[in-house]
């Protein structure tokens, strides 16, 4: 029998999510796509350099991603550990589906995590393959990470 990967349990990605976590849709000028912008989608959690072992876990726990050192650069901040899940095949059939099962707790969290869906949605149809696409994914992403919920 194989030995299994430590771990944490969901409860607890759920709650550093809510607390480090982060949704992010980069939207990119390019002429390699018809829009003339790309659309990518990432699922963040960065800590300090003392807690790599932590995002292991919880890439673990997850089952995709890559956790990796983010040199900082800015005075009076220490070095970083980042997990991050960028392949759009993994936000899509591992991350969404993970924190729809195990839902997010905090207000703003949540609410980032349900617009980060909607556009998730819209690039699974291939919606950001027509300018007014990407412009509506545009005014979607304005509203995430909002530090007061329900202002629009």
């Amino acid at each position: 029998m194989g030995r299994t990967k430590p771990a944490v349990s969901n409860e607890y990605v759920v709650g550093l999510t809510d607390g480090e976590g982060c949704f992010y849709v980069n939207i990119w000028k390019s002429k390699a796509y018809r829009a003339g912008y790309g659309v990518q989608l990432h699922f963040h959690l960065k800590m300090q350099e003392r807690d790599r072992e932590l995002l292991e876990k919880v890439r673990n726990t997850i089952g995709c991603g890559a956790v990796y050192f983010q040199k900082e650069q800015r005075a009076n901040h220490c070095q970083c550990y980042r997990y991050t899940v960028s392949a759009q095949r993994d936000i899509q059939e591992t991350v969404i589906p993970f924190f729809k099962k195990y839902p997010l707790q905090s207000a703003s969290k949540s609410a980032s995590f349900d617009i980060f869906c909607q556009i998730a949605s819209l690039v699974r149809e291939g919606v950001h393959l027509k300018p007014e696409g990407v412009e509506k994914i545009r005014a979607l992403k304005k509203r995430m990470n909002q530090k007061t919920v329900g202002l629009a």
